[in-house]
């Protein structure tokens, strides 16, 4: 991912709120591997920072975000996976959190709700992959052959529920501290980039 890309998103995200949004890749090989790790650190940062308004937005606006995965999702590519509302995923989808190895926090604001705190200390501290079946049993995904096909199937459903409905059970579900979680992660990594750690 780089700064255009992100920002690319960010503007696709706001351009209807209300509306549902599938995220993917052109790529079905690969859904994200998150950041350039060949740039300098200072545009890691501000990508970091830039990936951190995508999820805020992300779990903020009132039409759900179904991210569709056929491939490897590492780092920021894992973080935009999970912030999603929904995540649709191919045999091939498999997740990692590397963040401590750059000395970042990354998941843990949401990963906790996703699959609980034990595996979502196992799957931070440890970095290993999470593959599709893992991640379907653990009901972070859902599973389907066709990923796309399910993930229109789902959107059509979604378009055509209360849109007021929707924007509720979304504000509900992130009024358990999701949002302060996500601020507290961004700032201590923010905090982590500077040298102020």
């Amino acid at each position: 991912m780089d700064e255009a890309t992100v920002i690319e998103l960010l503007d696709a995200l706001s351009a209807d709120p209300a509306v549902p949004v599938q995220l993917g890749s052109t790529d079905p090989a690969i859904f994200s591997a998150g950041a350039d790790l060949r740039v300098s650190d200072a545009e890691r940062a501000r990508l970091s920072d830039l990936l951190y308004e995508c999820y805020s937005v992300m779990i903020s606006r009132p039409g759900p975000v179904i991210a569709v995965v056929s491939g490897p999702a590492v780092g920021g590519g894992a973080q935009l996976a999970a912030a999603a509302d929904l995540r649709i995923s191919g045999p091939g989808a498999r997740f990692r959190w590397v963040g401590p190895g750059h000395g970042l926090a990354v998941g843990a604001w949401i990963l906790p709700t996703l699959v609980g705190r034990s595996t979502a200390m196992d799957l931070l501290l440890t970095s290993r992959w999470l593959d599709a079946e893992q991640a379907h049993r653990l009901g972070f995904t859902t599973l389907a052959d066709d990923p796309w096909a399910a993930a229109d199937s789902a959107t059509t459903h979604i378009a055509g529920l209360d849109r007021g409905a929707v924007a509720r059970i979304k504000a509900i579900t992130a009024s358990d501290g999701l949002p302060e979680r996500l601020d507290a992660e961004r700032t201590g990594n923010r905090a982590s980039w500077s040298g102020a750690i």
